[in-house]
């Protein structure tokens, strides 16, 4: 790294210490932070143009000389500051006003030369600008806050854009020539790119919009390149190791498909057959498995623990919550106990003694498949011959939980692991987030179900919803979720957002058998309310999104979403998937009042979309991708580049990622690797990981 990009920002001309506190709340605390925060937007003030063709409600930069200038105080304001000074070119004369800026009068003496751009008004029949951008003209002096493109960037309370255009131009100035070449020249040829200081200087001082857009091209690249070699790197890394190449499909195998009670979808037999075909290499298996709600992914799950027993090995599966573990639990037994396969539990909260007894069974018994939660990688934990690791919604895990449960083999093979997510990826974002995982998508659902009817109502029919949900579908015996609105980033107001409902409606019809369900409360007692709600011992759950993921009721039918519009479109949609998993007709209602064009837009997408994948797509467009690229998840936070809307840039950084890292040129480009190094951190250890 070079030392003048590691300099301390307070030490840069013009900076101090004050401006320098006011420039580490915006992340910048040294030179070369500095020169990466760009401009969020332009204003185009580089057409000169006479004060007589001057219009109204038009954008405009004219250079004139100071005619009058003076400052005014409100007798009922006197803390205003009106600084009013007349300017002309010869052709005509207009009026330009700065608030609180009463130094300007000494700055701007008449006859001053000087450039002004802004946007005029009509101000009592004459053309009046408003705080406008202005420039002394010098002779042979280069402009600075008038008279060009005009970067406008991000600041903070106490720095203005006049000084922070001046600090910028001084940074880049000093920075842009040792800001560190990424890009390998062939591939900036090949995508005709720019060096990186003439990418830095355009961004930030672009003589024409060209100039800005082919610097603002680079930059995005150079910053996926980064992303998309370390990507690769891993893929390689994982590839390098031992694996444990499992044996051909045997009697066992034919004997799961038999007696299955329902016929696999296409959909499903493509992701078994590209599963099984991984497992017999010696090369790790790393797959994403990805299907919409409801699309059978944990059949393929058991096709996948049938051949790992099958050849004398054990299977893992972990999952984020206590209630989907149960769930997995007891829907796998059913599928692979009848083939002696043998399904354990690992829990928190389990007595010493049967703790015992699983511990002499994980190191003995080779057909077994151990379901639990985070309890797996409990050190006491110790698996006989661990052959597969299956994650489900992984996303919710760390990377070191799950690199704990692969490293519970005894020897350096490496299980094969395979992620199932339920959450609709976007192709981009998985391209991103598990790059280093090969992807199956089943996007097929077994037949029977049926997709949910989704409504939109305003908060004015709250009743009516209410009684309909009672009349039709409750009192006739069906089940109903009740959704609480989502608060903020707050469990503790979201657990009393859900009790206040809970109390509303157990007033309003006492005759209901209503559970209340919400993340304060403790695992036993969420257990306990869910297992009521799913024999039917309650009539309707009132609950947060704790129900979002992989709860199974059947005979629920109903969910109505209060306060639909705080929610994202994939988590709508999640949401939704709790009903319709049975054969009844089933139905979600959305409650709410957006007061954007987004929130009007998300309720119109949901009414009449039942595409998980489709939806995303859309949540991405118009949340963008903080949802789903964490850095905590993805060791990259993009800051340049948009993964949806620069999709075609990210796709040839990833193939020019992968052709590097392929030919072994790699350690050619010390500025890249070092940088790659800087920003995945151990993750490149931690490559057995998916």
């Amino acid at each position: 790294m070079n030392p003048i990009l590691e300099q301390d920002v307070q030490f840069i001309k013009g900076v101090g210490p004050k401006r320098a506190e006011l420039l580490r709340k915006l992340g910048l605390g040294t030179l070369r932070q500095l020169v990466e925060h760009i401009p969020r937007d332009y204003l185009d003030y580089s057409r000169f143009i006479k004060v007589k063709d001057l219009k109204a409600d038009e954008p405009a930069t004219v250079e004139v000389r100071v005619h009058q200038i003076s400052t005014y105080r409100p007798q009922h304001r006197r803390n205003l500051a009106i600084v009013s000074a007349t300017l002309t070119d010869g052709s005509g004369y207009f009026k330009a006003v700065w608030f609180n800026q009463p130094w300007l009068e000494k700055a701007l003496p008449p006859g001053t030369a000087v450039i002004v751009s802004g946007r005029l008004k009509r101000e009592r029949g004459a053309l009046q600008m408003d705080n406008p951008l202005w420039e002394v003209l010098e002779e042979e002096s280069e402009l600075l806050h008038a008279g060009r493109i005009m970067p406008v960037y991000p600041l903070t309370e106490g720095l203005r854009p006049r000084e922070m255009r001046r600090l910028m131009q001084t940074a880049v100035a000093q920075a842009a020539e040792a800001m560190p070449e990424l890009v390998p020249e062939y591939l900036r040829r090949r995508r005709h790119l720019l060096a990186a200081p003439q990418a830095w200087r355009g961004i930030h001082w672009p003589d024409t919009w060209a100039q800005m857009h082919e610097a603002l091209r680079t930059i995005k690249y150079q910053e996926l390149l980064t992303m998309m070699v370390g990507i690769a790197l891993l893929k390689e890394n994982l590839a390098a190791r031992d694996g444990i190449g499992h044996s051909p499909d045997g009697p066992l195998a034919e004997l799961f498909r038999e007696q299955l009670p329902f016929r696999l979808t296409a959909a499903q037999e493509a992701a078994i057959v590209a599963i099984k075909q991984d497992m017999e290499r010696t090369v790790p298996m790393n797959r994403l498995v990805q299907g919409d709600v409801g699309s059978g992914k944990t059949v393929v799950a058991a096709a996948a623990v049938v051949k790992c027993v099958e050849s004398g090995y054990q299977a893992a599966l972990m999952a984020p919550t206590e209630i989907l573990v149960e769930q997995h639990f007891h829907g796998l037994r059913r599928l692979l106990e009848p083939l002696g396969v043998e399904v354990v539990l690992v829990a928190g909260g389990q007595g010493r003694r049967l703790r015992r007894d699983l511990a002499a069974a994980l190191a003995t018994q080779r057909k077994l498949l151990a379901v639990g939660t985070h309890a797996l990688i409990e050190e006491q934990i110790q698996f006989g011959d661990l052959g597969l690791v299956v994650i489900d919604e992984q996303h919710r895990f760390g990377v070191r939980q799950r690199a704990a449960l692969q490293a519970k083999r005894q020897d350096q093979r490496s299980p094969d692991v395979l992620v199932m997510t339920a959450t609709p990826i976007p192709r981009t974002v998985a391209m991103t987030l598990y790059g280093d995982l090969d992807l199956t998508v089943i996007d097929e659902k077994p037949p029977g179900r049926r997709d949910v009817a989704t409504v939109w109502r305003k908060p004015a029919d709250r009743d009516h919803v209410y009684q309909t949900l009672v009349d039709q579908f409750v009192r006739p015996g069906q089940q109903a979720y009740v959704i609480a609105p989502l608060v903020e980033e707050s469990e503790k107001l979201e657990a009393l957002a859900a009790t206040e409902l809970f109390e509303e409606l157990s007033a309003k019809f006492p005759e209901l058998r209503l559970g209340l369900m919400h993340g304060r409360l403790k695992a036993e007692a969420k257990d306990s309310v869910m297992e009521a709600f799913r024999t039917g011992a309650l009539d309707v759950l009132v609950s947060t999104t704790v129900v979002e993921v992989g709860v199974d009721v059947p005979n629920a039918t109903v969910m109505v979403i209060e306060a639909a519009d705080r929610f994202g479109l994939a988590q709508l949609h999640q949401l939704r998937g709790r009903v319709g998993r049975g054969s009844l007709k089933s139905y979600c209602v959305l409650v709410a009042d957006p007061k954007t064009e987004e929130g009007i837009q998300r309720m119109m997408l949901m009414q009449k979309t039942s595409s998980g994948f489709e939806l995303s797509e859309k949540d991405l467009e118009l949340r963008g991708p903080g949802e789903y690229l964490g850095t905590q998840q993805s060791g990259w936070g993009l800051q340049f580049a948009h993964i949806t809307r620069d999709r075609a840039l990210l796709e040839e950084a990833r193939d020019d990622a992968a052709e590097l890292v392929r030919s072994g040129d790699l350690a050619r480009y010390p500025e890249l690797l070092g940088t790659v190094r800087s920003r995945w951190g151990d993750r490149l250890g931690l490559a057995r990981v998916g």
